[in-house]
């Protein structure tokens, strides 16, 4: 098993070095945490061979785990410092959540498909994640509860930003989010300061349609 484990610390340490801090990613925490997180537990073991190349792997139910560097890189334009409370937009395999709750005090994560959540949820338990908190409901809602969130990321495409999510987001405070059609989107930065939203428009993207009430209807 160790031999195993080292292939794969080995693996996670080439990801990191390759595809994420060569294409300009920059956040020594998180470069450390996509270097801890071991990412093949969050596949099918039939895909560990591929879970840290540089392409999305299945997970089932039409969704699928994010390419390495998108979750790096929708995860640094967070600004994550370690105090802030986060909430995610799509639970999926529990990757980007596991990516965040090393980073932040607190996560929020909301999963829409039922089938998704036994998995994650023990998963992320295994790997001692206690600051993770995930419900099975409509995300384009939010999670009006435990609101304002310092920062908020989803990882589905939308056509447009849910109006809770806006809502939901502390001032000041940032959110990820992909924007556009069901073929293509661009990553999306808003930043809340003062009242006033501002946009800035990241790179051209690929996910998954965001469904619910407030993004794209089944």
């Amino acid at each position: 098993m160790s031999l195993k484990n080292d292939h794969f610390r080995i693996a996670r340490e080439r990801m990191v070095e390759t595809q994420i801090a060569a294409r300009g990613i920059h956040d020594r925490r998180l470069l450390d945490a996509m270097k801890k997180v071991p990412r093949h537990l969050f596949v099918d073991e039939a895909l560990w061979d591929q879970a840290y190349s540089d392409f999305p792997l299945p997970i089932g139910h039409g969704q699928t785990i994010s390419q390495p560097y998108i979750v790096a890189r929708m995860t640094q334009e967070l600004g994550l410092q370690g105090h802030e409370k986060v909430l995610e937009i799509g639970t999926g395999s529990g990757y980007q959540t596991a990516i965040l709750a090393e980073l932040a005090n607190k996560v929020y994560s909301v999963e829409r498909i039922p089938a998704l959540l036994p998995r994650a949820k023990k998963i992320l338990d295994q790997l001692g994640y206690h600051n993770v908190l995930i419900k099975l409901d409509d995300g384009t809602w939010g999670w009006k509860e435990h609101a304002p969130y310092d920062a908020i990321i989803v990882t589905a495409g939308t056509p447009v930003i849910p109006e809770p999510l806006l809502e939901q987001l502390k001032d000041p405070g940032v959110m990820v989010v992909p924007v556009g059609d069901e073929y293509s989107q661009t990553l999306t930065r808003i930043t809340k300061r003062d009242g006033n939203i501002e946009t800035k428009y990241l790179e051209g993207v690929r996910f998954v349609k965001l469904i619910g009430d407030h993004g794209w209807r089944v």
